[in-house]
């Protein structure tokens, strides 16, 4: 028997394990009971996200810190978009942005900042008015107008969702480490996009144009949350990943649209305006810039 046989017998030998530890649905005697697992699996999992070394600042020997989007409109983002529909699909299995919020309303996650530079903090209280708007018709204002009560059939609630969420901004920074000699990227935070509540249904405006940062999240005090939601393994579904992994393994598609620069940390579309080729070619500039760093470091 040669070793690709070996290999073989050890990975079926292994399947049923994979497949009977996926939510205790083998074993469960009832549908309650799909999802709890006893305290011996809980123990024997150690399911915890794996932690970031430490690294010090006089490791670091080159460091460019970068903005990408995550355009979810590509297929290879659709982990992070999808389920929309929360009502017919277990609660195991939710959209990035629903995790996110979630998580916020219940105040276990409470490093959210206004922008990508993480210096004003904010609560869920403070972002309502930017996730929904309340609106009265007009003829809701002529009943108010007349003295009298205003109907409730007067009065437009619409509140953002995650099937809005157009993409996801995420600011994250790429280092040399000199101690292990090779480039290494950190997630730094991530920010859902979507437009204006106030704007969405307005059709005289284009979408590109009315998409605002909903809120930025400090992604490492996240990572225990968005190590405990798992996103839908299309591959082997027995075997799902964890957004906290799909984040840090960059199984996504991202592109730069900003980088630390004396201007200001000024964004692509500042200097190079109304050519979307030309954007996208300087965004892989940049990425080809940082990759090469690497190969430099071994250069004589």
């Amino acid at each position: 028997m040669n070793w690709k046989n070996v290999l073989l017998v050890g990975a079926v030998a292994l399947l049923p394990i994979s497949i009977s530890a996926q939510a205790n649905i083998l074993n469960a005697k009832k549908p309650e009971e799909i999802g709890k697992k006893t305290e011996a699996q809980i123990a024997a999992d150690n399911d915890t996200p794996l932690q970031y070394g430490y690294v010090d600042d006089r490791d670091i020997l080159w460091s460019k810190t970068i903005w990408e989007v995550i355009d979810l409109d590509e297929r290879v983002n659709f982990p992070l978009y999808y389920p929309l529909d929360t009502v017919n699909i277990g609660s195991d299995r939710r959209s990035l942005y629903d995790v996110l919020i979630k998580h916020i309303k219940t105040g276990e996650l409470t490093d959210v900042y206004v922008d990508s530079y993480f210096t004003e903090k904010r609560k869920f209280s403070d972002l309502e008015a930017t996730l929904k708007k309340v609106d009265t018709t007009d003829l809701g204002y002529e009943q108010i107008n007349a003295g009298e009560q205003l109907s409730p059939e007067y009065i437009n609630r619409r509140e953002l969702t995650a099937a809005d969420i157009e993409e996801y901004r995420i600011k994250g920074i790429w280092y040399f480490d000199k101690r292990q000699g090779e480039l290494k990227y950190r997630l730094l935070g991530i920010a859902p996009v979507a437009p204006d509540v106030n704007f969405i249904d307005d059709e005289s405006m284009a979408p590109e144009d009315a998409l605002v940062e909903l809120f930025w999240v400090w992604f490492p005090s996240a990572r225990e949350i968005l190590h405990k939601a798992k996103v839908f393994n299309q591959r082997n579904s027995a075997q799902p990943i964890s957004f906290d992994m799909l984040l840090n393994a960059r199984r996504f598609n991202g592109v730069i649209y900003k980088e630390d620069n004396v201007q200001g940390d000024r964004e692509i579309d500042q200097y190079i305006a109304e050519n979307a080729l030309f954007q996208l070619l300087e965004s892989q500039r940049i990425n080809e810039a940082i990759r090469d760093r690497e190969q430099d470091m071994w250069a004589y």
